[in-house]
């Protein structure tokens, strides 16, 4: 049997956060994950969405163990707020999915003045997974899932460290495909960080997925124009859902970490993502991106 014939493990007693959780993918994944059983927390941006998501979920999950918590990742106030919020309502978190993101055709910056597609990518998953680590770590057996994409074989010569914000000329897909490749290096260095603590990190590519991506004004012209061209073709959120919930919940991989799934299984991602001195330094300089963004706001 394969691993996709199998995704959903019972997950009884166990709680789960998906950021994003509101649409797509996010909201297929926690759908699934509430089905199977699991406290389920989502995150959003809009407490509106966020709470017509929240009904849709518990209905088609045939679940009342369904939260909504509302923060930004474009704010990093916002997301240290909606992490203590986690920490007060939750004494244990099993599984962190960090789900939600974006592409954006024309450069423009987050709260704190940075990239905006670096930072609601990388920057808001990796300050909420700092924040949470602890508690995760204090639940083991536990799990980190990075929603990440197939696009980060487009970033061939990796991060560019001297640019980070991305402020030397703007290409949306390049952008957002090295914003994925921060994804997996992350995973990666947070892989090696956890060894011993019974917490694993994995990430993935859910497919090309017929959600809203393009479609609330964070794409226009050509961009815009292919993810149309191309939707007949591409999968529904439950079926890019897939690889994210088997993550979550599937017991043959209690104990895999530092892996890039696709279709479920454990495939190679490109040489750019297997840098390990370069998933270290994103790690440093996105701690120091965060705290100083901290004390700029102080």
């Amino acid at each position: 049997m394969s691993p996709a014939a199998k995704v959903v493990a019972p997950m009884d007693g166990k709680t789960v956060v998906i950021t994003g959780g509101n649409s797509g993918v996010g909201k297929a994944t926690a759908t699934a994950l509430a089905g199977a059983g699991a406290r389920t927390v989502i995150t959003a941006r809009s407490e509106s969405r966020g709470s017509e998501a929240l009904a849709d979920i518990r209905r088609s999950s045939g679940s009342d163990l369904v939260d909504l918590v509302v923060f930004d990742l474009a704010d990093l106030a916002s997301v240290r707020k909606g992490a203590a919020v986690l920490l007060d309502r939750y004494d244990q978190i099993h599984v962190l999915v960090n789900n939600a993101g974006l592409v954006l055709t024309e450069r423009t910056e987050t709260a704190d003045g940075f990239e905006a597609t670096f930072g609601i990518n990388h920057l808001g998953p990796f300050l909420l997974t700092r924040l949470l680590l602890d508690r995760l770590i204090a639940s083991a057996p536990a799990r980190v899932v990075n929603v990440a994409s197939t696009a980060h074989r487009s970033a061939r010569h990796g991060m560019d460290f001297d640019d980070l914000q991305s402020r030397r000329g703007y290409k949306g897909m390049q952008v957002y495909g090295r914003s994925k490749l921060a994804n997996i290096l992350f995973t990666d260095e947070l892989a090696r960080r956890l060894v011993g603590t019974g917490v694993t990190a994995n990430c993935l590519h859910p497919g090309t997925v017929a959600t809203g991506y393009a479609r609330d004004g964070d794409a226009t012209g050509f961009l815009a124009f292919g993810v149309k061209v191309i939707r007949p073709f591409i999968l529904t959120p439950e079926q890019g859902a897939r690889t994210s919930v088997y993550l979550a919940s599937s017991p043959d991989v209690a104990g895999v970490t530092g892996r890039y799934f696709v279709k479920c299984r454990s495939r190679t991602p490109s040489a750019a993502a297997r840098n390990e001195a370069a998933a270290a330094l994103l790690w440093s300089s996105s701690e120091e991106l965060v705290a100083g963004a901290t004390a700029g706001a102080d």
